[in-house]
């Protein structure tokens, strides 16, 4: 009988989210791989649980997933749990799914705690797209390309971050978009969690001031709210103003008929047909 891979959410902060689905997968497992085994294993004492763990980490992933997709083909059954919340996120997990599904194994997938849904929902954010980018990059040249590419996309925007990167996280939001709201999501489900949330200029000063008086501490998610009607305003004058010297520069440049510029305008600034022919017939 073949095996399966069970993917075992676990809380990301209060005990009380785990669920009685998860906690009969680990009691039924052969085996339980974890990113840590130190903290699986608290988490399995916890609630009662004895079952032989293997540490399945960034650094031990890459060698192990092919050997493990084989034990699970042969007919064991493996869950395997992150440090905290749903395995697969940002964490090794993605690479054991898919050595497993590559080798002809089940993958059985449990719901329950993400920190990134329970952020996006906490923030109160109104717009039913997200984007989640996994773990906000580190330079600072980085981060100004992935705001700038992510600009235009009309989604909630969410990373994970580091205490002590989240001021130069919000100043790097606060560059590239200045007129964003962020919220900082903070130690989600635990005792002390906060959502802060503001103007990015607004939240980056208390929390530069946090980090000044003693640091901040806890797991992080940074939330970027969608454009605002300000934002959008001035993209759409942008637009206009550069399709506008755009059509001056196709007219007076190229033999191109009328129609044949209207059609470029349209495609390269993705502007109403009625809009670009009149940027035309004022050119």
């Amino acid at each position: 009988m073949a095996g399966r891979l069970v993917i075992c959410p676990t809380p990301i902060g209060n005990l009380g989210d785990m669920t009685l689905r998860t906690l009969e997968e680990l009691r039924a497992a052969d085996t339980v791989c974890a990113e840590d085994t130190r903290v699986t294993g608290k988490l399995l004492a916890h609630f009662g649980i004895e079952k032989r763990l293997e540490r399945l980490d960034e650094a031990a992933i890459t060698r192990q997933a092919g050997r493990i997709a084989e034990r699970i083909a042969a007919g064991e059954t493996v869950a395997f749990c992150s440090d905290a919340g749903m395995p697969g996120v940002s964490d090794p997990g993605a690479r054991l799914i898919e050595a497993t599904r590559a080798a002809g194994g089940q993958v059985e997938v449990l719901p329950g705690a993400s920190a990134a849904v329970t952020a996006y929902v906490a923030s109160g954010f109104n717009n039913p797209r997200f984007f989640f980018g996994g773990f906000f990059p580190r330079k600072d040249a980085e981060r100004r390309e992935t705001l700038r590419a992510l600009s235009s996309l009309d989604a909630v925007l969410m990373f994970y971050e580091s205490p002590r990167r989240i001021v130069s996280a919000l100043s790097a939001v606060a560059e590239m978009l200045p007129k964003r709201e962020v919220a900082v999501c903070r130690e989600l489900t635990k005792v002390h969690e906060e959502v802060a949330r503001g103007p990015v200029s607004a939240i980056l000063d208390e929390f530069a001031r946090r980090d000044e008086e003693g640091g901040v501490k806890g797991e992080i998610v940074l939330v970027i709210g969608p454009a605002t009607q300000a934002e959008e305003e001035e993209r759409r004058a942008d637009a206009a103003s550069s399709a506008a010297a755009r059509a001056a520069e196709l007219i007076a440049q190229s033999d191109m008929t009328r129609k044949e510029i209207v059609k470029a305008l349209r495609d390269e600034f993705g502007i109403p047909r009625n809009e670009a022919y009149d940027l035309v017939m004022k050119a």
